[in-house]
């Protein structure tokens, strides 16, 4: 993408990565794509939850968590909520991979929602697949094994672990289908 006012702005380039291609697979690179994609996902009407209160970058505890929400219970109580948003464009045979680097920040916010899960609040995490086609999402044990851990702690935990892929075009990001999690 090109920024034509690059040199007034302060940039240090005048283009940002948008999206690669892979072989024939088209893998969206932009880092904030997939907080505003799981946005506009949870303000629809195909969002997981039947929700209110819908907020970004929300403190809880020592974390500054992505998204928080109050899902409404079929008996009408609320329970607040945390989710964790986790951008994923490492792609390995059909398989989408999280993290592609190691990530002691996203070990330390899947520590933080299972301890939100253990003090009664709901707490999620939400891998958006920034590719479409993928068979399975899986933690990348081979690049950081603490964050594997981590992820399966927090299921045990109670926290709820979503992959959604994407619709991806060149200029576009859309959450669609949920993706199976290994």
């Amino acid at each position: 993408e090109y920024h034509p006012d690059w040199e007034r702005s302060g940039r240090k380039t005048a283009y940002d990565l948008i999206a690669v291609y892979k072989g024939k697979l088209l893998i969206n690179m932009d880092s904030q794509a997939p907080n505003r994609a799981a946005w506009e996902w949870m303000s629809g009407r195909d969002a997981p939850f039947s929700l209110v209160d819908l907020r970004r970058e929300v403190t809880h505890g020592d974390s500054r968590f992505d998204l928080a929400f109050s899902p409404e219970d079929p008996d009408g109580s609320r329970t607040e909520a945390f989710m964790e948003v986790k951008g994923v464009t490492l792609e390995e045979n059909g398989v989408a991979r999280f993290p592609d680097a190691p990530t002691e920040r996203g070990v330390k916010h899947l520590n933080e929602l299972a301890r939100c899960q253990a003090d009664g609040y709901e707490a999620a995490v939400c891998f958006v697949l920034q590719m479409a086609g993928m068979k399975d999402f899986a933690p990348n044990d081979r690049t950081h094994p603490a964050f594997g851990d981590a992820l399966r702690q927090a299921a045990q935990a109670g926290v709820r672990i979503m992959a959604r892929e994407c619709i991806v075009t060149p200029d576009s990001l859309t959450i669609g289908a949920a993706g199976p999690v290994l």
